[in-house]
């Protein structure tokens, strides 16, 4: 009984599990060898397409660059090829976060056939890929900070909104009242939806500069609404650290930390270093 036991623990991975494990998973070094040749592939790829909008660069290696480009894209389309042959639901990966990215990175390329050919340069959205990087080089520690931060922005969402109502309902306002004062005279206050423009920048304090008050009213309206700017730009830190602050100390946080282990059924990571079922879908990890 027991040398059938150890038998069917040894049993060789197929083919389609040993390419499974190169390419999703990040724990053995050749799937880890994978992962970092891959992320080095789409940085060159995306420095291609950043040098290729320079002009004058564009223009000498003109011919480098299509085949350069080309030839990223018939690499990433194999990738994109291997993931679906070796997942255990292919459109489980399709219709992923992941999977629409290696898609919609070598999209752009195939378009340029029914586009202008400016469209490939779509194709820096290869560095979302890049996000795979705190599954390589193991920052699950940072994964379990972003989940943290995701559930405190979530319990707090009904404050929020209301803050957000607010600043909204304050942009109105001053956009309304700055027409009616500035517009006569000032054709950056033309209209309403002009004047709200002017009062997002000025209450977020990127001040721009396009568009001023010039009338005296107008002037005084702007320094109140920069000053409320400046109260209003620190309320949603404040919410969400508060809410940070009392799960901390409730004990909602602090709990297993987040592996980069994916789940074979439903393609999502995110799961707890002590799991044996997905939380997501409950199949065996």
């Amino acid at each position: 009984m027991s040398d059938s036991n150890t038998a069917q623990e040894t049993k060789p991975l197929t083919w389609r599990e040993s390419l499974y494990e190169i390419i999703f998973e990040a724990d053995t070094p050749a799937g880890k060898f994978f992962d970092v040749v891959l992320l080095i592939t789409i940085l060159l790829s995306v420095l291609v397409i950043m040098l290729e909008s320079v002009d004058s660069i564009e223009i000498k290696y003109a011919n480098a660059f299509e085949i350069t480009e080309w030839f990223f894209t018939i690499l990433f389309t194999f990738e994109y090829v291997a993931r679906i042959l070796c997942a255990r639901r292919p459109l489980r990966y399709i219709f992923s976060f992941y999977g629409v990215v290696d898609l919609l990175s070598i999209l752009p390329t195939y378009l340029m056939f029914l586009e202008s050919e400016e469209i490939h340069r779509l194709g820096v959205i290869r560095a979302v890929r890049l996000l795979r990087a705190f599954r390589i080089f193991k920052l699950g520690h940072m994964l379990s900070g972003a989940a943290e931060l995701r559930q405190a922005i979530w319990a707090t969402r009904s404050k929020i909104t209301v803050f957000l109502a607010t600043v909204v309902i304050a942009v109105v306002i001053e956009g309304a009242a700055l027409h009616l004062i500035e517009g006569p005279e000032n054709d950056g206050f033309e209209s309403i939806p002009q004047s709200m423009y002017w009062a997002i920048v000025t209450m977020t304090t990127v001040g721009y500069g396009d568009v001023t008050p010039a009338t005296p009213l107008g002037k005084c309206l702007a320094s109140v609404i920069m000053i409320l700017g400046y109260s209003l730009i620190i309320v949603p830190t404040g919410i969400v650290t508060a809410e940070l602050s009392h799960s901390y100390s409730g004990g909602k946080f602090g709990g297993p930390h987040i592996t980069t282990q994916v789940c074979p059924e439903c393609m999502k990571e995110g799961h707890d270093s002590n799991a044996t079922f997905c939380k997501f879908c409950g199949s065996r990890l």
